[in-house]
């Protein structure tokens, strides 16, 4: 069988994931560190865990050869650390504050868990190592969220509606049922729901949606602004502008091979989405007034210049 490795990556993408950094120290002292998604739990006893790194990578004798190891499990406000780390380069480390940990490896402060570990086997698998570890020590803190990956881009976790007493949805009692947090989730859970299929309908998924109408407001961009305003990691964002560069929507680069920037195709694409989401809003709210509309769009613009953005 034939396997699409792109097709096959959406498809891994449908299951979610945390997010974690891994790092380790050689015998000369120096620092590595590389994002990864693989990890996970093998064995309570011993407590082993593991994750997988790709043969191609630059520190991968590093890895392969250490003996101890350090999972960062990233917080949901940990997007700059985690591109970071996904990325080839020097001074990965250069402004953020660490720890040492087991074996020199940098414990990332402000990760919601991590897990200090001597490794345990190296196996091969494929066109990867897979990095099983025995965890020496370990620490995590309740009351802050995960980041999440999820359909090729960053999420974070929630709660599910279906989790939530159906009497107290009925009715609308209890705090709940009134909370502005839990209203706009559900809120965008039923936008969502009937507005992809659209999308769909017209050629693009989500993510290529995002990037699409990103470049029409904004014009070409460098691939680090784009990745930081469509939440998604850049690996991933080079598969979506890949598929979007085939079907002759965007280009690689302009002339300064900075920046990626939409072709004619893809700007007359995205302005018919634009159109087609306008159209699709003003049906959603057809019966909200104007003046609704504005102090609910209002309302929403004040919190996130309160609270910032993410």
């Amino acid at each position: 069988m034939s396997i699409d490795t792109r097709d096959f990556r959406n498809a891994l993408g449908k299951f979610a994931t945390g997010v974690t950094v891994i790092t380790t120290r050689d015998t000369g002292g120096e620092h590595y560190g590389v994002t990864a998604s693989s990890f996970n739990a093998v064995s309570m006893t011993p407590p082993l865990i593991l994750w997988s790194i790709d043969k191609s990578a630059y520190s991968l004798d590093a890895y392969c050869q250490a003996e101890h190891f350090v999972v960062n499990v990233l917080g949901s406000d940990q997007v700059p650390i985690s591109n970071r780390f996904a990325q080839r380069g020097e001074n990965k480390f250069q402004g953020i504050d660490l720890e040492e940990g087991v074996g020199g490896g940098a414990r990332i402060v402000g990760a919601v868990a991590h897990f200090e570990c001597r490794t345990w086997q190296v196996y091969e698998g494929g066109d990867h190592f897979i990095i099983v570890g025995e965890v020496l020590k370990y620490d995590y803190q309740d009351g802050r969220g995960a980041l999440v990956f999820h359909n090729g881009r960053y999420a974070l976790p929630e709660p599910h509606p279906m989790t939530i007493p159906q009497e107290e949805v009925e009715t609308g009692e209890g705090l709940l049922g009134h909370h502005f947090l839990y209203l706009l989730r559900q809120s965008l859970s039923a936008y969502r729901k009937d507005f992809y299929p659209r999308l769909e309908h017209m050629g693009v998924d989500e993510k290529e949606w995002r990037v699409l109408t990103l470049l029409l407001d904004r014009g070409a961009l460098p691939l680090e602004t784009i990745a930081q305003r469509v939440a998604q990691p850049i690996e991933d964002l080079k598969d979506t502008l890949s598929g979007l560069t085939r079907r002759g929507l965007v280009s690689d680069r302009d002339d300064n091979a900075a920046t990626v920037a939409l072709t004619n195709e893809g700007g007359e694409l995205a302005r018919k989405l634009l159109q087609m989401a306008r159209e699709y809003e003003q049906k959603v709210f057809e019966g909200v007034s104007e003046e609704e509309m504005s102090i609910l769009k209002g309302g929403l613009e004040r919190v996130i210049e309160q609270l910032g953005t993410p």
